[in-house]
């Protein structure tokens, strides 16, 4: 089979190569077969070599075939056995020519050609002697060939329209491979933004963790140090401090490992989203509360059924918003987290009420974020990235200062849940 299959890739690809080699192997069998000479060999040579071009070049070689026959009428008075190669051009032409009009003229030609045929070789032929027997004679033999003419032109035709839908077939099967190709790189593309996206709010919210409890513990260390004593107390913050420092640097580490190996492996787009929501909300402020900053906490309505999409973008807005506070709202800040669940909306706010680190207003962080002191214009990836989370579910959010002082977040997203809403949400307070 694939001997067979490479036979017909390069008979495809070598057209004149082939009909070539077909044309001069009929020429020779019809020379055997009729013992053509002098006059029949001339004209046999005229119209079946011309069959080598007959689909690159159909119409020039029904032209010069037409021109054989033509001539064969003059000299000649009897049919021979290579006229069967009008029939072969004429299907030819109609199916490989790129102009319609090529078969039509062909088609013409060949009719035309069969009454001067048919009048050539019945009218003198000596065993008709009176018109009745002409008539006779040249009215069957005028319609087989007319009906071997159209034999051929249909059955180029038929050809001819078989190439046509091929054709389409295939252009249509490319446009579907590049449309699945650019719908591949969109989908990748976008994955891509919600993983950087990720790592962004992972990486942020750990390091900050990790910096704050960093500065912590080499200041407790500091002073026991300095005190000359073993100060128990400031030793007991250090370690906690080290305690919690690792902890949140190994869970950054996992959430990582867990991104960085969906872009490894095949198959597992679905599944590079932590696993992270409003339920984590305890642990996520009780590590920030560790750091240093006083943080209350209060979810009211049922969040237990929220959709995966909505639930994951809610707890990033709250972690973006607490690694802000760690890095920006500035020394003896607290935060005020408070997420209502109502059957229509889910309402994140995030409040502090800090004087930020002293940066100019024109000088904005990376997330455009500065505390009182500095009005965030939405340049950094942050607020970008917590914008994106909430638009693409038909939410909004506002980020900015307040006006008493300190800064704000407030995201609102519409809920949709499949099933039964709870309509007499419970309240649940953590201070």
């Amino acid at each position: 089979m694939e001997m067979i299959r490479r036979a017909r890739t390069w008979a495809t690809s070598s057209p004149l190569l082939v009909d070539s080699a077909l044309a001069v192997g009929t020429w020779m069998v019809f020379l055997v077969l009729s013992g053509s000479q002098g006059e029949a060999l001339l004209l046999t040579t005229l119209q079946v070599l011309p069959l080598a071009f007959r689909r690159t070049q159909p119409f020039g070689a029904a032209v010069v075939i037409a021109a054989a026959c033509l001539l064969q009428v003059l000299i000649i008075d009897t049919p021979l056995i290579a006229n069967v190669a009008a029939l072969a051009i004429i299907y030819a032409t109609v199916a490989y020519s790129a102009e319609r009009w090529h078969a039509w003229v062909v088609g013409a030609f060949g009719l035309l050609g069969s009454v001067l045929g048919a009048l050539d070789w019945v009218v003198n032929n000596a065993f008709i002697t009176d018109y009745a027997s002409v008539l006779v004679s040249l009215i069957p033999t005028t319609l087989f060939m007319w009906m071997s003419v159209a034999a051929a032109w249909m059955l180029g035709d038929v050809v001819r329209r078989r190439r046509a839908v091929v054709a389409r077939l295939r252009e249509q099967n490319e446009a579907l491979a590049r449309d699945q190709a650019q719908r591949a790189a969109l989908a990748a593309q976008g994955e891509r933004a919600t993983i950087a996206r990720e790592m962004h709010d992972i990486v942020a919210h750990s390091l900050s963790v990790v910096v704050v409890q960093a500065d912590g513990g080499a200041y407790a260390a500091r002073v026991a140090l300095e005190q000359g004593s073993a100060d128990s107390a400031a030793l007991e913050r250090a370690a906690q401090t080290l305690e919690t420092l690792a902890t949140t640097a190994r869970e950054a580490l996992t959430d990582t490992r867990r991104l960085v190996g969906v872009l490894r492996e095949s198959g597992s787009a679905a599944e590079f989203e932590p696993a992270q929501g409003l339920a984590n909300l305890v642990e996520l402020v009780q590590r920030v509360r560790d750091s240093g900053v006083p943080v209350s906490l209060a979810v009211r309505g049922d969040v237990g059924e929220l959709p995966r999409d909505l639930d994951l973008a809610a707890y990033r807005v709250v972690q973006e918003s607490l690694t802000n506070v760690l890095k920006h709202a500035g020394p003896d800040a607290s935060v005020g987290v408070d997420v209502l669940r109502t059957p229509a909306v889910l309402l994140v706010r995030v409040t502090d009420d800090g004087r930020g680190v002293g940066a100019p207003a024109q000088q904005l962080d990376d997330d455009g974020y500065g505390g009182a002191a500095v009005v965030p214009d939405g340049r950094g990836n942050g607020i970008i990235g917590m914008r994106e989370r909430v638009e693409v579910l038909g939410g909004t959010l506002h980020a900015g200062p307040r006006p008493g002082g300190g800064f704000e977040v407030v995201a609102s997203v519409p809920v949709t849940v499949s099933g039964e809403v709870s309509r007499t949400p419970e309240g649940v307070s953590s201070e």
